[in-house]
């Protein structure tokens, strides 16, 4: 099967390079890597011609947003399986999309999904939040849980049978849409129990406690408008992230 990659990204040069030659070094090698840049203003071009390979395609343009970036991406996509490599995050090993080939070599599955590390920006071996995901099942919903989205791999057909990020959401349209497509749509997931990406702290969702509030309404209304849950659940998703940080 073939694996489609989605890289939104807007003026991140000191990140970008990384992200790219992350997944230049899979083991897997049938790979289409997407760069979706947002016209932007400073190296991050440059960056990217850099680090360029041969399995990368490029489309540099304005947009609205990481959403509206990724849901191009997913216009683009010809992959069977399509995920996502934000522009600050890394693979953990070389061998995460390896793993993701042979667990969706299972028919029966429509996504799959594995474990996270919140590393710091200054040094990606440096562990602030570790977030083990564990077994799916469609009673977790109600009780907050959701998969790291960075680490979820979908057939391409999900996408195409229930549509892919609703632009309304500023921060939020990544819990929108699982819950639509896992919630309403019931589809099945894999876990794959490891360490999948490296993401730095500092994303759109926590860079503020405005944004942080801005999430939060934001989740309520995703889970409200898939009539998933209400307060309690939004309460319980927020609660699991106590246990995800490190003792220092």
């Amino acid at each position: 099967m073939k694996i489609t990659v989605i890289t939104a990204v807007f003026n991140r040069p000191e990140t970008i390079g990384q992200a790219i030659d992350s997944v230049a070094n899979q083991t897997f090698t049938d790979v289409e890597h997407l760069i979706i840049d947002g016209a932007s203003t400073d190296a991050t071009m440059t960056e990217i011609e850099r680090h360029r390979h041969s399995s990368m395609i490029v489309h540099s343009e304005p947009d609205a947003g990481i959403y509206d970036a990724l849901n191009k991406g997913v216009q683009k996509a010809s992959g069977d399986i399509v995920g996502v490599m934000h522009s600050d995050d890394l693979f953990a090993h070389e061998n995460v999309l390896t793993l993701v080939s042979n667990t969706m070599s299972d028919r029966n599955l429509d996504a799959v999904y594995g474990d996270l590390q919140y590393v710091s920006a200054a040094d990606e071996n440096k562990v602030i939040r570790h977030w083990v995901s564990g077994e799916y099942s469609p009673a977790k919903l109600r009780r907050g849980w959701m998969p790291p989205h960075p680490t979820m791999y979908l057939r391409r057909n999900v996408f195409e049978k229930f549509g892919a990020y609703d632009t309304s959401y500023s921060i939020a349209a990544d819990y929108e849409a699982f819950l639509r497509w896992f919630g309403r749509g019931k589809l099945r997931m894999g876990y794959i129990p490891q360490v999948l990406v490296k993401m730095r702290v500092g994303g759109e969702s926590n860079r503020s406690l405005g944004r942080i509030l801005r999430k939060s309404r934001e989740d309520y209304r995703a889970l409200r408008g898939n009539e998933i849950g209400g307060l309690g659940t939004l309460a319980l998703k927020n609660l699991r992230k106590v246990s995800q940080f490190v003792a220092k």
